[in-house]
């Protein structure tokens, strides 16, 4: 099974990034991650993501579940099910849409089977903007999600490849080529 795994910081497009690689590329499946974050409105559990109490999340870190998690904010964690990459076993590839610290762990555990996106914003005033047109974040989280997306940025360079995120059309096909020629390769 080879991985494709998909970085960004919060606001630069890597899930819309993500849903059109997997409308463009035949075969690819998309792992759902858990989190212990409160739904938004119309999000379902093992859609969106497998929502889970932070106690249901530590018992899993004990049972050794996940194949990477992590305590993106305060009380929030995030990870990657291995049962869900399991699930997802017989795909072409499965598609990860996860942290910084998780994608790099991926590839630390998964080496040439997975290959790493860090999907970049053009700047930090370009997200700040994208951020605050969402809608769904008060201000006080907008500026939590801008100061990790600083220390996030700081990564970039340990990825297979940075897409930046200025022109949608053009971050998607750039996306879309890398994810085709790692699926050949």
């Amino acid at each position: 099974m080879k991985l494709i795994v998909l970085t960004a910081p919060s606001g630069a497009g890597k899930t819309t990034i993500a849903r059109r690689v997997m409308d463009e590329v035949p075969g690819l499946r998309f792992s759902t991650s858990a989190t212990t974050r409160t739904p938004r409105e119309g999000e379902q559990h093992g859609v969106e993501y497998f929502f889970l109490t932070e106690a249901e999340f530590q018992a899993r870190i004990e049972a050794d579940a996940f194949v990477e998690y992590e305590e993106v904010y305060p009380g929030r964690y995030y990870g990657t099910l291995r049962d869900e990459l399991e699930r997802l076993a017989e795909s072409t590839a499965v598609v990860l849409d996860v942290d910084v610290k998780g994608a790099l762990n991926v590839k630390r555990l998964y080496g040439d089977k997975a290959l790493t996106l860090f999907i970049a914003p053009p700047s930090l005033d370009a997200l700040a903007d994208r951020l605050h047109a969402r809608g769904t974040e008060t201000e006080e989280r907008i500026a939590v999600r801008l100061s990790r997306a600083t220390l996030e940025l700081d990564f970039a360079h340990d990825f297979d490849a940075v897409i930046v995120n200025d022109d949608l059309e053009t971050a998607v096909a750039e996306t879309v080529a890398r994810v085709q020629a790692f699926l050949r390769g």
